[in-house]
């Protein structure tokens, strides 16, 4: 049984500019394209880049490391300000494939078998990055349902509340358009046999839970907006209401002064 390394797992950004960085990296040693995915050897250890910003270390250096992220910040999109990252240990060829306190065991020294464990850290890393979005957005709507429930108002203007709802939108509609990256990869159409570790490392993870969780937060957060959007459009429709009963009056009045004082 190999002695005990590292993984380390990091989403860098939205995405990467897959075409350009595997093209720049096509000529560095053992480099290899898995579907949406690189394959590099850099230095001493491994690194498997998957194009949806995540980038997972098998036994590299930290400093050998970050001399790769600075090359794959090059092909970065939507970078992010603040990185989110795990981290793991491992050991090769031991006696059984198994999964505790954040250490992984396999079995064998194939490189597809930590390919399929990647997998399951990346799409951990990336979802942490849609649960870092949705926490945003909680608390900058926390304030709302306290003030709602201390002064029955949620002191939001019209715009204010526009503002809030178009963000949950952007919020909501990135995470719903990455979902199928948080479900179980095509990889694994093509070689089903690996699929025992990708699950390992998905039910350790609990992604399929916090995926669900996740669109609770969205939904409650969705429902508060809207029903703060019902009661604006209920008191602008009662405001024009009573604008209109002032202006009939106003009008009988003025009927009523022509009729008897002109």
């Amino acid at each position: 049984m190999e002695k005990t390394s590292d993984v380390y797992a990091i989403c860098q950004c939205g995405y990467y500019d897959f075409p350009a960085l595997r093209d720049r990296l096509a000529q560095a040693n053992g480099a290899s394209v898995y579907r949406n995915v690189l394959q590099l050897n850099w230095q001493n250890g491994e690194v498997f880049i998957f194009d949806y910003g995540v980038a997972v270390f098998w036994r590299v250096s930290t400093i050998d490391r970050n001399a790769l992220l600075g090359v794959l910040k090059e092909f970065a999109r939507e970078p992010m300000t603040d990185v989110l990252d795990d981290e793991f240990t491992y050991e090769l060829n031991a006696p059984q494939v198994s999964l505790k306190n954040d250490h992984i065991t396999l079995n064998d020294d194939d490189i597809f078998s930590r390919l399929a464990v990647s997998h399951g850290i990346a799409q951990s890393t990336k979802l942490g990055q849609f649960e870092s979005s949705v926490q945003k957005t909680i608390t900058s709507t926390v304030h709302i349902p306290e003030s709602i429930a201390s002064t029955g108002r949620s002191g939001l203007r019209r715009k204010d509340l526009a503002k809030l709802r178009g963000f949950l939108y952007l919020t909501k509609s990135d995470v719903s358009l990455h979902f199928d990256l948080l479900d179980v990869p095509e990889f694994f159409w093509e070689y089903p046999e690996l699929q025992y570790y990708y699950s390992l490392i998905a039910d350790y993870l609990e992604i399929r839970p916090r995926i669900e969780v996740l669109n609770k937060k969205l939904e409650t957060i969705q429902d508060l907006l809207e029903m703060i959007a019902d009661e604006q459009k209920h008191a602008h429709s009662s405001m024009l209401e009573w604008i209109i009963i002032w202006l009939i009056a106003i009008d009988i009045i003025i009927l009523l002064i022509q009729e008897f004082f002109l």
